[in-house]
């Protein structure tokens, strides 16, 4: 009776790896609060079979008000902070424990201007930006950053060892747990996400490639053949399949993108499901990401 006792604990805490393992490996990403649209954690559908991951969209350095401006790292919040403040991370988080949030930088526009990576030097940046987003990690109990610049103003070069180094000093000072790149299929992005890669692809845990970018007549099979040759790209990450629920391109949900997942599946390829995003999906219900969890849950 007494290796009974002693191998039932280990009998659950052998279980209880297994299941963390599991949920670490499965991952389903969503961004929010882009585009106030007044939308909150608790509206999105959570499965607690797989990890969860909010990335808050989007902090950035530049300057608010009517005509931003850069400011070298220094960056402010530009999400809707009125419904994902503090205290809605921690009551999230506190609820579904397979929840976590994550800061994407960068972005598109702001105020309808492009949001260029600008940097004065690397040094200063990298001093700048380790500071100000430690400042908002912590105030707003994060867990992790992705990085979606889309427009620059400096070489890959300088890109990559600004990026780099700050998601390495944040790692290392356990500020975050997890970091993500978000490139897509454009010359002069792959070519600084490709440097980053390179230069330091270790630190990074997914790759939010958006396949969303591609043309709105993609089919499953072209869909296929871009993962495999993102997936060459990267090399050695764990690429995310993605589609959007506003217009953007790319195969959609309603056009085969499950039936993709499912055939990357079948060859052990499917690492993950990310969605641009929860400001756009709350007017149908949030359909199409209860659907990918349920699909990524079954493992």
């Amino acid at each position: 009776m007494s290796n009974l006792k002693l191998l039932f604990p280990l009998l659950f805490v052998l279980h209880a790896h297994f299941t963390q393992t599991l949920i670490q490996a499965i991952v389903f990403r969503e961004y929010i609060g882009a585009n106030f649209a007044n939308v909150r954690f608790s509206d999105v559908p959570i499965n607690p079979n797989i990890q969860i991951h909010f990335i808050l969209s989007f902090g950035i350095d530049f300057t608010s008000g009517s005509s931003p401006k850069p400011t070298n790292g220094r960056f402010n919040v530009f999400w809707d902070s009125d419904n994902l403040g503090p205290s809605q991370v921690r009551s999230i988080k506190q609820q579904h424990p397979n929840v976590k949030v994550a800061l994407s930088i960068g972005g598109d526009t702001v105020n309808n201007k492009a949001v260029n990576f600008t940097v004065v030097s690397i040094d200063s940046w990298v001093s700048n930006a380790v500071s100000s987003l430690t400042s908002l990690i912590k105030q707003y109990n994060l867990d992790g950053i992705d990085i979606d610049y889309e427009h620059f103003k400096a070489e890959p070069s300088v890109f990559a060892q600004c990026i780099g180094r700050v998601v390495t000093i944040l790692k290392r000072n356990r500020v975050i747990s997890f970091a993500s790149i978000a490139p897509f299929d454009d010359g002069d992005v792959q070519r600084h996400y490709m440097a980053l890669w390179r230069s330091y692809g270790g630190v990074f845990d997914y790759v939010n490639f958006q396949f969303y970018a591609y043309d709105r007549r993609t089919t499953v099979d072209q869909f296929l053949r871009y993962f495999d040759a993102q997936s060459a790209n990267y090399n050695g990450g764990k690429v995310l399949v993605s589609f959007s629920t506003d217009s953007s391109g790319g195969l959609k949900p309603e056009n085969g993108f499950f039936t993709a997942c499912e055939r990357l599946r079948s060859r052990g390829k499917l690492n993950g499901i990310f969605v641009w995003s929860a400001d756009n999906s709350k007017a149908n219900g949030f359909r199409y990401e209860r659907q990918a969890q349920a699909l990524l849950a079954k493992g």
